[in-house]
């Protein structure tokens, strides 16, 4: 369904799970850059009204989950801790194509989104199977769920206004850059992506 090229080592969770502050951390702040990419987009294109529409309740439910991984590192009397550098997105960011049209760019920025929220679904996939803490799990598998159904909806805004072959065609290189970046970045345990 997501379409990655790359998949996750399920031994991932393992590393997850030697320090929940970090992962919990790191998730909760992937929340809050989610919730502000959104805010971007509508600020940046706030004549798309279908956009508008759809992406002004995401924001809401990005900052519910910021605060639902806030609640969960407190109730394990856990902190906080600083919002470090994002390596995985900042990559992402320079395969956008640079000195093309402002719609041409939406559809990166689309499509951009689409993926991210595709990989974290898919990494929280791993962590709602494979941690041996059944609250986790579960925990996770709800924001699996709601990151899938995120994916769908910037390809369905892709779509929306942009032609479906040239969506697809521009996706297909989004997924295979991806893949290219997955193999290059080591995985981490204290991180999301």
């Amino acid at each position: 369904m997501l379409g990655l090229q790359l998949p996750t080592d399920p031994r991932w969770a393992d590393l997850a799970a030697l320090n929940y502050e970090f992962i919990l951390t790191d998730h909760a702040f992937c929340e809050q850059k989610a919730a502000s990419a959104c805010i971007s987009l509508i600020q940046q294109y706030p004549e798309k009204t279908e956009l508008v529409e759809k992406l002004a309740p995401i924001v809401t439910e990005e900052w519910g989950h910021f605060r639902m991984v806030v609640k969960e590192l407190r109730q394990r009397d856990l902190t906080l801790g600083k919002q470090r550098k994002d390596e995985y997105v900042n990559a992402l960011i320079q395969f956008e194509r640079k000195g093309v049209s402002r719609e041409e760019k939406l559809l990166d920025k689309l499509l951009m989104a689409a993926l991210i929220e595709a990989r974290s679904c898919e990494r929280f996939r791993v962590l709602s199977e494979g941690l041996d803490d059944e609250r986790m799990r579960k925990f996770y598998r709800q924001f699996m769920i709601s990151e899938a159904g995120h994916y769908r909806l910037f390809i369905d805004l892709a779509k929306t206004y942009f032609p479906a072959e040239q969506v697809q065609k521009r996706w297909q290189e989004w997924l295979a850059y991806e893949a290219e970046l997955m193999q290059q970045l080591s995985p981490r345990g204290d991180r999301m992506h």
